[in-house]
């Protein structure tokens, strides 16, 4: 019953180990069967009429598919008509080290208890257990255990079984080989797709499967499009010999025939290489890794300014190769050529579900159709489907199965339909989904670690903490905020300074290291703040009700109290675990309201006083150091209370008391990140803002000069003390669009592990070091801070994930992904909503500044409504308008107007609907009047509002 292994291997110090693997074998282990009556089984999985209607098993049947059907056709095996399903440990164990996605999506199936998935740990039952033969892979030596545990499972049940013609196991292979020796062994063995074909009762199973290599070579043409792709061991060689250059493949949206290739350099040195036309781009799909090779220097080319418009129909190929000999055309004449190169192979593809619409193809009855992702940076999929009519103006999710050189197309499948396009619900599913948002209900294991209710401090909490009660504390959010997190306090001490005091909801207390919520919460990285919506990071029994510091109940809290003078100036700063009564929930405001009101004197309105007094100086001070002050127009949808779709769209105003609040939390997060980064100088979580490069201001310092101010870019405190005196007479908006533009010259801020780097700055907050310590409700990073300062203070214990630099730094890494995304999702809830409001009121003239000039358009912002949009001047016919672009200003004339960054525009903005999967703002000029080009202003009537329901 004890087998062992032994063989030697070699150490890293270059010596010898023996290894001995032992390997135990048992004759216990239960089948999982209701039918069977030889195991002693304490509990089954199998049912005994596992009976599901097909014309080629009309008997009750079990399941038993090899490790290939698993991989590729997962979506069907999630699907809740396959039941009964024996999943071997070989199988198990083989999809673990191929596919983590897919390993990670077999278990969840595994764990749903009417699914009846069960696995059989064939590889230590003595019965089913067998050694590798000589001379024999271990792919052949996986497929022959497959079949000798398909074999054990016919004989035993039809031992145990009283019925011989009764429960039977099918064992589902799309290798031919494998089929054919499971047939020798008498073995009753289908195709995966001739046994979903077989089920008549659910013929749109079909639909979802995944294309063998048989009906790959039946789709594609006998003309070779792509050059084949390298092998790996090739490519592997190419890179070792600096000849390849590995990367990660990042496509246009507003190009299909072009991409850039990101390469990780040491450090700083990182380069993108510009990849052109359909074969260099050789079947690589957005976010590929990939091995490129860089083409000679004479025929290297510059990215194409022009601004491809998607028609949104699907065209045909000989159009496209016309599409893209014009756009390669414009891009070989430009002057600022790029390192240029060709995708010689694929290292790791990194393929999703990807949502969309389907294109329904003109053929009568055809089954075969394109369709069309969501994802402009994604290419257009061939799948099969005998559902088109009812697919048809639906969001749907389709799967790439492969890209063959003889096709112009990846080919997919059909995996699941989301809704009816431009329903809110539909596309808030889609937004989720295309940004990476986990947004599933949370699981009962993440839930089992919440505590049980009704909740209160314990008197153990209180001997460990700080009781600061009687402090008058009180929180200042923006309206309708639930997960309160942070909570403040300003009061005279006897010697004449002032205390103020930051709290912080206590969320470590609650989440603690390494349990399901805490993975959970890892994962998610960040709450998510759409439009009416949010996808909360942590349960809602903690996010708004025992972590949110409301008013008037006591609450667990981290606390940094600072010792001021009148100035502003720090004497002494303490953090402590504590305990808190707030006495408010204001508003920015009722908080503005209460300073504001001279009759006001009680002793929230004099702690707000003393904050926001303290906090003008903060700003001060940090502003003369050289922190920037940018711009970016936020908005602001009034739902309508019944349909909660948009009625009205302002732009976010901000008061003192919202700069109040920021400089505090601004003061806490830089008093914790100094304190964990002397605690742990290895392994502190902390952020920083990298100052861009020179070139990043190249449009901001155009956009100046053709207006004769003049920017200065040397440092953060040169650029802000600039900004400060950028001002042009009776153009009272300059100013804030010289912001908004320098926003956009930014680099993104992100975590990294203090150990991992050496550069701390944060240029925007012009700060030495910084981390996120006040929003650990909504920000994983916070929490991680939390648990850092607790151990630095004595107030809890470490965990070795926590001291471990390459974890920590794994981990920044997933939360830089999540927070981008959740920024990116944001934006699209944003631009969605736009569209809603734009649909209920037709056609408005706004007045407008041109932000960007690109070749054959120019980019309007709207500050009214926060919103950008393109005025595009190509026209189909050649009796377009004259158009020529200097790159220099950039100017672009347009017969006989010129237009330059921040010229005063008019224009007509309407919802074009006309794609109903890329809906878009449509604008159109007014004024400047340009003959053949602007449109005569329509004459748009004020709709009257709803009247609303008195409540």
């Amino acid at each position: 019953m004890l087998k062992s292994k032994t063989f030697v291997k070699k150490t890293r110090s270059g010596g010898v180990m023996k290894v001995v693997r032992e390997h135990y074998l048992r004759d216990d282990i239960w089948c999982g069967s209701e039918a069977c009556s030889e195991c002693k089984q304490e509990s089954t999985v199998l049912q005994r009429d596992a009976c599901i209607e097909s014309n080629l098993c009309s008997y009750p049947h079990y399941l038993l598919p090899d490790t290939n059907v698993v991989l590729h056709q997962i979506d069907l095996l999630e699907d809740p008509v396959i039941r009964n399903v024996i999943i071997l440990q070989t199988v198990l164990q083989e999809v673990r080290h191929r596919s983590a996605p897919v390993y990670k999506r077999l278990k969840d199936i595994i764990h749903e208890k009417e699914k009846h998935f069960y696995t059989f740990t064939n590889e230590h039952h003595r019965e089913t257990f067998i050694e590798r033969e000589p001379g024999e892979s271990a792919n052949d030596r996986n497929d022959r255990a497959i079949r000798v545990a398909a074999k054990w499972y016919s004989q035993h049940l039809k031992t145990s079984e009283s019925d011989p013609d009764g429960l039977k196991v099918v064992l589902l292979t799309n290798d031919r080989g494998n089929k054919e020796k499971a047939e020798e062994k008498g073995l009753l063995v289908y195709k995966f797709e001739e046994y979903i074909k077989s089920l008549i009762a659910n013929p749109e199973l079909v639909d979802r499967l995944a294309l063998s290599s048989d009906d790959k070579n039946e789709i594609t043409s006998s003309k070779v499009l792509f050059p084949e792709h390298l092998p790996l061991s090739r490519i592997q060689a190419g890179i070792k010999s600096g000849s390849f250059l590995q990367g990660t493949f990042r496509a246009s949206r507003d190009n299909y025939l072009e991409a850039t290739v990101f390469v990780q350099g040491e450090g700083e040195d990182s380069t993108e290489v510009l990849i052109q036309g359909l074969q260099n781009l050789n079947r690589a799909v957005y976010q590929d890794v990939v091995a490129v090779q860089l083409l000679p220097r004479n025929e290297w080319v510059a990215p194409s300014s022009v601004v491809l418009q998607d028609e949104g129909k699907a065209k045909d190929d000989n159009a496209e190769e016309e599409e893209e000999e014009k756009a390669l055309k414009i891009s070989a004449a430009e002057a600022a050529r790029k390192p240029t190169g060709k995708v010689v192979g694929i290292i790791k593809r990194n393929w999703r579900p990807f949502c969309g619409m389907l294109n329904v193809s003109q053929i009568k009855e055809s089954t075969r159709h394109l369709f069309t992702p969501a994802d402009r940076r994604v290419p257009r999929i061939r799948i099969e489907t005998r559902q088109a009519a009812t697919l048809a103006g639906q969001r749907i999710m389709v799967a790439i199965d492969g890209w063959p050189k003889d096709s112009r197309y990846p080919n997919g499948h059909f995996v699941r339909s989301l809704g009816n396009a431009g329903e809110k619900d539909t596309e808030q599913e889609v937004l989720l989904l295309e940004h990476d948002v986990p947004h599933q209900a949370f699981s009962q294991a993440v839930l089992s670690f919440l505590p049980k209710m009704p909740w209160a401090i314990t008197p153990e909490d209180m001997v460990r903490r700080e009781d600061l009660r009687n402090l008058t504390v009180c929180s200042v959010d923006p309206p309708g905020c639930t997960d309160i997190d942070d909570a403040l306090h300003c009061r005279e001490l006897e010697n004449g300074n002032l205390e103020v005091g930051v709290h912080i909801a206590d969320v470590s207390h609650f989440i603690r290291p390494g349990n399901a919520l805490d993975k959970e919460a890892a994962n998610r990285g960040t709450t998510v703040y759409l439009c009416g919506k949010r996808i909360d990071m942590v349960p809602e029994l903690l996010s708004s009700n025992l972590c949110s510091l409301r008013s008037n109940v006591e609450r667990l809290a981290f606390s940094c109290i600072w010792e001021m003078n009148h100035e502003a100036e720090i004497l002494k700063t303490r953090f402590t675990k504590s305990v808190i009564n707030s006495k408010a929930s204001l508003t920015y405001a009722e908080a503005q309201m209460r300073i504001d009101d001279t009759n006001k004197n009680d002793d929230i309105t004099k702690s707000l006083r003393g904050l926001n007094k303290l906090a003008k100086i903060l700003k001060r001070q940090r502003i003369e150091k050289g922190a920037l002050t940018l711009s970016s127009l936020e908005v602001r949808f009034h739902m309508d209370s019944e349909t909660h779709d948009p009625i009205d769209l302002q732009t976010k105003e901000l008061m003192e008391t919202n700069s109040m609040v920021e400089e505090f939390m601004l003061l806490a997060n830089i008093s914790v990140a100094q304190k964990i980064y002397d605690e742990f100088s290895e392994c502190a979580m902390l952020r920083k803002h990298p100052a861009p490069p020179p070139s990043n201001y190249d449009i901001l310092l155009k956009a100046a000069k053709s207006k004769d101010v003049e920017i200065h870019t040397d440092s953060a405190k040169a650029l802000a003390d600039s900004l400060d005196v950028a001002k042009v007479d009776s153009f009272p908006y300059f100013n804030t669009l010289l912001r908004i533009l320098a926003t956009r010259c930014m680099m993104q801020a992100v975590y990294f592990c203090s150990g991992m780097d050496n550069d701390f700055h944060h240029y925007g907050l012009a700060s030495p070091i910084y981390t996120h310590f006040t929003s650990p409700i909504r920000r994983y990073a916070d929490i991680i801070v939390h648990r850092l300062l607790a151990v630095a203070i004595g107030a809890d214990s470490t965990y070795p994930d926590l001291m471990d630099k390459h974890k920590q730094s794994a981990l920044c890494n997933n939360l830089n992904y999540r927070h981008k995304m959740a920024q990116y999702a944001q934006r699209s809830s944003v631009a969605f909503h736009t569209q809603l409001f734009f649909k209920s009121r037709g056609i408005l003239n706004e007045e407008g500044f041109v932000l960007f000039v690109r070749k054959n358009a120019i980019i309007v912002l709207i500050p009214k409504f926060g919103l950008e949009g393109t005025v595009f001047f190509d026209s189909k016919d050649k009796a377009g308008p004259n158009l020529v672009f200097d790159e220099e200003g950039p100017t672009l004339a347009v017969e006989q107007h010129t237009f330059r960054i921040f010229d005063k525009v008019k224009v007509t903005i309407s919802l074009d609907d006309s794609n109903i999967q890329h809906q878009k703002i449509r604008m159109s000029l007014i004024e400047p009047v340009i003959p053949g080009v602007s449109v005569p202003a329509p004459d748009v009537e004020p709709q009257a509002k709803k009247p609303k329901l008195d409540r």
